[in-house]
Formats: C-alpha cells, structure tokens, sequence
C-alpha cells in the first residue's frame, strides 16, 4: 500500500446551495483528497448531484477517496470544496 502520493491539480468547486460538479477527473487518476471549508455533503459519479443525503464532509476536514477516471465529484453546501487529484 502506497502511503504518500504525489498531489497533482487541484480544483476549486464552489457552492451557495445548490449541487455543483468538478471537472473529471485525469485519466490514471485513482484517489483525490478533498478539503472542504465548510460542512458539505458529496458525491461521486460522471454526472453526480449532490443532496443532503450523500456523503457528509465536516468543515476542514481532510479525506482522500478512491475514484475513476473521468469520474466527477459533486458538492452541496455554503461551501468552497478543495480538490486535489493524486498521483503514485
């Protein structure tokens, strides 16, 4: 198991309420870490919406999830979400 990886480009989503999507993600991309500055919900997909039901995220919080490529993560919440593709 790999515990260090290398951060590559990070993507600011921001939302004021309402569901918002990132960029896909790179092809070979695997994990990302997501930093959120505000409490949040999440989730993942090609077309993900976000609801109040998804994953919750606390105020800057540190996560790092495994994902797809070209998957997108999508955020809900008064909130800037900071994330981060990783690379081995």
């Amino acid at each position: 198991m790999n515990y260090a990886m290398r951060p590559l480009t990070t993507q600011k989503v921001t939302s004021s309420g309402s569901s918002a999507a990132s960029s896909a993600f790179s092809a070979n991309i695997e994990y990302v870490r997501i930093i959120p500055d505000a409490d949040c919900h999440i989730e993942f997909g090609t077309a993900p919406t976000a609801t109040n039901a998804k994953i919750f995220l606390e105020a800057k919080s540190s996560e790092c999830f495994k994902v797809s490529p070209g998957e997108k993560v999508a955020v809900i919440g008064s909130v800037n979400l900071y994330v981060t593709e990783l690379s081995e």
